[in-house]
């Protein structure tokens, strides 16, 4: 219960609502052989990752998508919507005009971006918790030593005490890159280690953020080879070279009360021309969730353009 909710949640099942442990497992179907045809598989899986299903969402806009836009700020008008940006680009500021805004970022991002003209995005931002992570890839030079037990799986969680651990938070385990290549793996290997650092408590989160933050990223990185080196003893031998991504509010966190706040339920309706479309107005970081919002700010803006909506 605990890891499940650290992998989903970001934080110990001490942290998290009892709602939210239970949606982890009430929310998932159970895939049965005799749910799919003979030719179906119930994993969805490409070469390229997620990165397949930008591809797929970018094809169609062709130039009307534009890249390496930072907003930083949106004023409301009467007729339209400001968007002030810096173009990585062009190295200069642009002011875009819209009918409409649509906002798919963190609600914290969005308080940025939007000031205080939105009482309840100022509200619920400030209570809003996220997670830290630390996301590290390593290159490993040559196979490790096949041991006893289980042979490497997508999810490899490593099962044992690390209490009395430098970090003294159980890491989420790793992902080997090649695990669905059925030949025996020879040459080099890329695994991705993860470590999620929402704790037991605000006060858990905030140390770990500042010590993703303060660090050095050879300390994080000791971290993450000790943790492996647990099962893998040979890992710090075959170790090639390793990348450290620290994200400080990876995901948000369900804790008691929030996904029933009046003020969140509030943000899930248009303020004006601005829409917001994240999984965080559900309190928790879930594709499903990210979905759905996305696709109601849509219907929101067909509606009050006077466009009839298809399905």
């Amino acid at each position: 219960l605990d890891y499940v909710c650290r992998d989903d949640y970001g934080a110990s099942m001490t942290r998290v609502s009892a709602w939210a442990g239970l949606q982890y497992f009430a929310g998932r179907h159970d895939l049965r052989h005799d749910d799919w045809h003979e030719d179906a598989s119930p994993v969805l899986t490409w070469p390229q990752g997620n990165a397949w299903l930008t591809q797929q969402l970018a094809q169609p806009l062709s130039e009307r998508l534009k890249t390496a836009q930072i907003v930083t700020q949106i004023e409301p008008g009467r007729q339209s919507v400001a968007v002030r940006v810096w173009s990585e680009a062009t190295k200069k500021h642009m002011l875009w005009q819209a009918q409409h805004v649509i906002l798919a970022v963190p609600l914290f991002v969005a308080r940025r971006m939007l000031g205080d003209h939105w009482p309840a995005l100022s509200q619920h931002a400030a209570r809003q918790a996220y997670a830290p992570w630390l996301v590290s890839n390593l290159l490993i030079q040559a196979p490790l030593l096949d041991r006893a037990g289980a042979s490497l799986a997508w999810d490899n969680v490593i099962y044992a005490d690390r209490s009395a651990s430098a970090v003294g938070v159980p890491s989420l385990g790793y992902v080997p890159a090649g695990h669905q290549i059925l030949d025996i793996p020879v040459g080099e290997q890329v695994w991705t280690h993860y470590w999620a650092l929402g704790g037991t408590s605000a006060s858990d989160a905030q140390r770990w953020r500042q010590s993703l933050l303060q660090s050095s990223w050879q300390t994080w990185a000791q971290h993450v080879v000790d943790d492996l080196a647990v099962v893998h003893p040979d890992l710090p031998t075959q170790l090639k070279r390793i990348d450290l991504m620290r994200y400080g509010h990876a995901m948000a966190i369900p804790e008691p009360g929030v996904r029933s706040a009046p003020a969140l339920q509030a943000l899930r309706q248009a303020h004006g021309r601005r829409h917001l479309a994240h999984a965080d107005l559900s309190a928790y970081s879930v594709l499903e969730e990210a979905f759905a919002h996305g696709q109601r700010a849509a219907y929101q803006v067909l509606s009050a353009s006077g466009i009839s909506r298809r399905i």
